[in-house]
């Protein structure tokens, strides 16, 4: 059985021995950044008001670094080109492999599929043009420059791809940051009477809501840090470097 699986693990470095070693560890952590911080989770913590901070530790405890180890173990084990898919066909089977495969390839056609409408209501509220997201051709027009300019980025692989990634962690760290400081200078002129971030109170709601905001926030927004280990043989140190970069 090792000795089957250790063939397995050959064939598929053979296969991608080819593939040009693009990503180092500096653009794997940027890559994780874009992968696991997400706007659209900071809704669903703001309606648990002083609470929310409770939901954020046991979201880490539970999920967090619990799927952090099973990523960084298992990628220690198979640094294989494919990572999740891969994973799946070799302690499984190759039918376990392709549905994982096949879920993975349906969440990015879904991504993509609301990356226009995403992108257009963002630039709505950043140019003050609210007609912008009821407009079917401009989101239409904006859907398609999305989808032709990651189709092109993926051709020319990740030699251009793993700046698309980079630019966008970098772009999430600077609106995080803001978010983070304007409270801030809200207090130093004064439009802000007390400001304590970091308060906690125990969840008023009930357990049902609970379990819902806390599987959003686990599941959700502390997702991600296995798409990376799919990077496996474009990545230059593969073992050493996804774990770190987790």
């Amino acid at each position: 059985m090792v000795a089957e699986l250790d063939r397995a693990e050959q064939k598929v470095e053979d296969a991608s021995a080819a593939l040009r070693k693009e990503l180092s560890l500096r653009d794997l952590v940027l890559t994780q950044i874009l992968f696991v911080v997400g706007s659209s989770w900071v809704g669903a913590a703001a309606k648990l008001g002083q609470a929310h901070l409770v939901f954020w530790l046991l979201a880490i405890v539970f999920f967090y670094i619990p799927q952090a180890a099973v990523v960084i173990y298992l990628n220690r084990l198979m640094p294989l080109e494919g990572g999740l898919y891969q994973w799946a066909k070799l302690g499984f089977n190759e039918f376990v492999g392709f549905i994982v495969a096949w879920n993975l390839w349906l969440l990015s056609i879904s991504v993509i599929a609301l990356g226009g409408m995403f992108v257009t209501t963002n630039l709505s509220y950043a140019l003050g043009q609210s007609w912008m997201p009821n407009n079917k051709w401009c989101v239409s027009l904006i859907s398609c420059a999305l989808v032709l300019g990651l189709g092109w980025s993926g051709v020319r692989g990740l030699s251009l791809g793993k700046w698309v990634h980079n630019i966008g962690a970098f772009a999430m760290l600077l609106v995080y940051g803001a978010l983070i400081i304007l409270p801030f200078f809200a207090l130093a002129r004064g439009e802000l009477k007390e400001y304590h971030p970091l308060q906690i109170a125990a969840p008023a709601m009930s357990i049902f809501y609970c379990f819902n905001i806390f599987s959003k926030l686990a599941v959700g927004a502390l997702s991600g840090f296995e798409y990376v280990a799919i990077l496996a043989g474009e990545t230059r140190a593969p073992a050493r470097d996804i774990g770190r970069s987790v």
